[in-house]
């Protein structure tokens, strides 16, 4: 329960940045020196830097919230459980061995992925992949750790409840994305229940449907013993059998305008998400174009939101805009920005003006340039470390491209051209039909925007 290349459009490139970049002498080269292959079924991506003595990895299989159709709490309920004891050794033993070697290994969930990240030294490594095969393949399920983690979950959604952009987010995801789509939230109150009723035989349940290792993906990095990592591998996950596919999700469609508020009495300031479902993956012709319209109008301190509504008119410290949660499916592009409630209004009027016009008339030539270079600059230095590299080649096979589209996004940056973009933003972007969502200090209600 819970997007990180958009995030590189909004900074300057810094002199340290660069140099970072070129202390990895294969940073624009990556394809050609990555070790791929397939073990005990588990997509495995090896790729070896300069780096001494430090491994990183990352991973991913199917088993989100979006694969727990009967209760939407079993699938970060099982994840909390991974580390809290197995058939063998109890969660102290496991810490211990962690601990005593500096290593870490963690698992978290989001709508569609188990999400795995770990750090070690090399002469770790092995124990490491010994723990997370264990922990992955043999979780104890202790009914007294259970009851703790549920707990635990019950906390930290009463946590969110009190967050507005949490909140904002929320309602947004519902306005946005029909039933059954994976990237529309459970509401609160339903979470609630759906913990207070989870059971420990529905987690072993969801476990031993869900987990294995089809559509698992393993990517290390750094200072590797590729022969020995591979060996490991082997043993350690032989025989584990099982796995699912990805949700499949019905396709969102354009919504009826809505402007919703979600209120929160006492926040000193109010959340405003606006945007729209967009039709489209990341690997769609037509979403680097639009991704690139969407940084222009709100992503970094150049953008046209934080230059107008921030700078000019000091209407709020923060506003900006990106394409949202487009990795297994389509997402949504969407303006976020954070008001004082006496200013609530017209930061929104002055947010829907730029909008309107960056829309109506397009971007310019300059402006399209600029974004381009920033956001290849910021791409290479993305690459300038282990967890950088690990992360992006992660992200792109989820996204269903080859790892040679790493070496190729600056060229694709590079290709697009004033006329696509233009056209994208026309295409999947509307601003007479806006899903507007407030949360804060304002009155709930709930109707069509005008």
């Amino acid at each position: 329960m819970n997007c990180k290349l958009n995030r590189i459009l909004s900074r300057p490139l810094s002199v340290v940045a660069l140099l970072l970049v070129a202390s990895f002498v294969h940073a624009t080269d990556i394809a050609k020196h990555v070790e791929r292959t397939n073990i005990a079924r588990i997509d495995v991506i090896l790729y070896p830097t300069s780096l001494k003595d430090v491994v990183t990895l990352v991973g991913s299989l199917p088993a989100g919230d979006a694969l727990a159709a009967d209760n939407v709490a079993l699938a970060t309920l099982t994840a909390a459980m991974l580390d809290k004891g197995t058939t063998t050794k109890d969660k102290f033993a496991l810490a211990k061995e962690l601990d005593r070697v500096g290593a870490q290994l963690s698992f978290s969930t989001d709508a569609q992925t188990l999400n795995i990240q770990a750090r070690s030294l090399k002469t770790d490594l092995p124990l490491v992949l010994n723990i997370l095969a264990d922990e992955l393949r043999h979780p104890a399920f202790s009914a007294e750790e259970f009851a703790k983690a549920k707990i635990e979950l019950n906390g930290n959604l009463k946590q969110r409840a009190e967050n507005t952009e949490y909140r904002a987010a929320d309602a947004f995801s519902r306005a946005t994305f029909p039933k059954g789509h994976p990237n529309r939230r459970t509401p609160l109150e339903e979470w609630n229940s759906a913990i207070d009723h989870a059971t420990v035989d529905e987690v072993k349940q969801f476990h031993r449907r869900i987990y294995g290792p089809s559509r698992m993906v393993l990517v290390l990095v750094g200072d590797l013993d590729i022969p020995k990592i591979q060996a490991e591998l082997k043993k350690d996950f032989a025989g584990w059998e099982g796995g699912v596919t990805y949700a499949q999700s019905p396709k969102a469609v354009a919504a009826v305008p809505v402007d919703q508020k979600v209120s929160m009495p006492g926040k000193t300031s109010v959340t405003v998400l606006a945007g729209q479902p967009t039709g489209l993956r990341y690997h769609d012709p037509d979403s680097l174009p639009l991704r690139m319209g969407v940084a222009i109008l709100g992503n970094g301190f150049t953008s046209r939101l934080m230059g107008t509504v921030r700078d000019k008119e000091g209407l709020t410290y923060h506003i900006s805009a990106g394409v949202a949660d487009d990795t297994f499916d389509d997402g949504d592009w969407r303006i976020n920005a954070t008001f004082a409630p006496t200013l609530l209004e017209k930061g929104i009027s002055s947010t829907q003006r730029e909008l309107y016009k960056w829309w109506q008339d397009g971007v310019t030539a300059e402006e399209l340039q600029a974004r381009k270079t920033d956001l290849i600059g910021f791409f290479r230095v993305s690459l300038a470390t282990s967890g950088g590299i690990a992360s992006t080649m992660l992200h792109t096979v989820q996204r269903g491209y080859p790892l040679s589209w790493i070496d190729e996004y600056p060229q694709s940056v590079d290709a697009l051209t004033l006329i696509q973009v233009n056209a994208a933003i026309k295409r999947y972007v509307d601003p007479h039909k806006l899903i507007i969502i407030k949360a804060g200090s304002v009155d709930a209600e709930a109707g069509p925007h005008s």
